[in-house]
């Protein structure tokens, strides 16, 4: 089956042509600017054809069919037709507590994602857009939604409640959702792959860094915590992002210095993480050239991430009862073995020897613990869009 991923975002919108069966990935690329000024990439597999051109795009209508005529194109495409995709497979942000899997699209499933736009109002009408404008131009051609949260969905009540007043979980759904969930149930489902055992026997810590991070703890194949919370604000510090804060810092900066609560969280989402810690960088390879220079505070911002993902693994091994596994993935995760290094050093005692050696990788699906650690070490690069590939092709069948 040949399947199209879409992931739409306000003005931009990322696309996949791949088949899950075989794992090829046909082409793909990215419509940005849409509404402006429009500027769109294609990339065929196997072809030596690099489209970047200015298209005009005042909506994310124009975008898809742009992406579809690429496809179909009689020099650069990839498919004869149209016909030859057999589903569409939409990220979706947020699904709220109505989503515990991937589902077909439907006028219910579509009223139930516009339901859950106050839990995510930059992501989820975005997203919807993006649905809208494929059904508009693909009559007849199943379409399913795929939730960053509904892997998260089997976390139990004393996992996702936050000790508030219940009346704002019965009447505002405020608790924690968690997000990343199609990355880590990708890395979780690979790593039993790599250990040679059933999901439902393995006790396992994925660690998804990156600009956003995220660690979630998985037991038997299902999520049982997650670091995020009710947004993507809360957990590891990460690129920009404060993570978890003191609640009344907020009051304390917003009296002192004349903030309102947009203000403050402009503060929170987009100037704090290691960039506002370093002075340096989101970016943790300039972290890691400043640092070698003899930058302290650069220095200090991988030592206080590392920590904290360190102490989410304690944490979430406790809560688990053991752990046979610990996974790193994403951006930061999959090529950063300094950081990975120092998320290991002390874990001694949960049974992880870090392999020095193996660990002077990046990008690699790999072991890189000793042969003989009690808990495996794995680097394992996500593939979001593969997964949701798979959850929409078991749908569309």
């Amino acid at each position: 089956m040949n399947i199209l991923v879409i992931n739409a975002g306000s003005s931009s919108l990322k696309y996949q042509l791949l088949n899950p069966e075989t794992q090829q990935v046909l082409a793909k690329g990215l419509c940005e600017r849409i509404g402006i000024d429009g500027k769109f990439t294609y990339k065929p597999e196997g072809k030596q054809a690099v489209k970047e051109a200015d298209v005009a795009m005042p909506t994310h209508n124009e975008a898809i069919k742009a992406v579809l005529d690429a496809l179909v194109d009689s020099v650069n495409g990839v498919i004869g037709s149209m016909k030859e995709i057999d589903a569409v497979g939409h990220r979706v942000v947020h699904g709220g507590e109505k989503f515990a899997k991937s589902v077909l699209i439907t006028d219910e499933v579509m009223a139930a994602i516009e339901e859950c736009n106050p839990l995510a109002p930059l992501h989820n009408p975005a997203n919807i857009i993006g649905i809208k404008a494929c059904q508009a131009l693909m009559h007849g051609t199943p379409m399913v939604a795929v939730f960053d949260t509904a892997f998260h969905q089997t976390m139990p009540a004393a996992a996702y409640m936050y000790a508030l007043p219940y009346e704002y979980y019965e009447k505002d759904k405020v608790r924690r959702y968690g997000f990343h969930g199609t990355s880590h149930k990708y890395v979780t489902q690979r790593a039993a792959a790599m250990l040679g055992r059933p999901i439902e026997e393995l006790k396992l810590v994925s660690c998804h860094l990156g600009n956003g991070s995220s660690i979630a703890a998985v037991d038997g194949g299902k999520s049982v915590d997650t670091s995020m919370g009710f947004t993507p604000l809360a957990g590891l510090p990460m690129g920009t992002r404060c993570g978890d804060i003191d609640a009344g810092i907020l009051q304390y900066l917003m009296n002192k210095y004349g903030m309102d609560i947009d203000k403050m969280l402009n503060v929170l989402n987009k100037k704090s993480g290691v960039e506002g810690l370093s002075c340096v960088s989101s970016d943790f390879r300039d972290l890691e050239t400043a640092a070698d220079k003899g930058d302290s505070k650069a220095a200090l911002a991988q030592k206080k991430f590392a920590y904290e993902v360190k102490k989410y693994v304690g944490a979430y091994a406790a809560a688990m009862g053991g752990v046979d596994a610990v996974i790193f993935t994403a951006g930061v995760g999959e090529n950063d073995k300094a950081i990975r290094a120092m998320v290991c050093e002390g874990l001694e005692y949960m049974g992880v020897q870090l392999d020095n050696a193996a660990n002077d990788v990046r990008g690699k699906e790999t072991v890189i613990s000793t042969p003989d650690s009690k808990t495996k070490v794995l680097l394992i690069p996500t593939n979001e869009e593969l997964m949701i590939a798979i959850d929409t092709a078991e749908l569309a069948k």
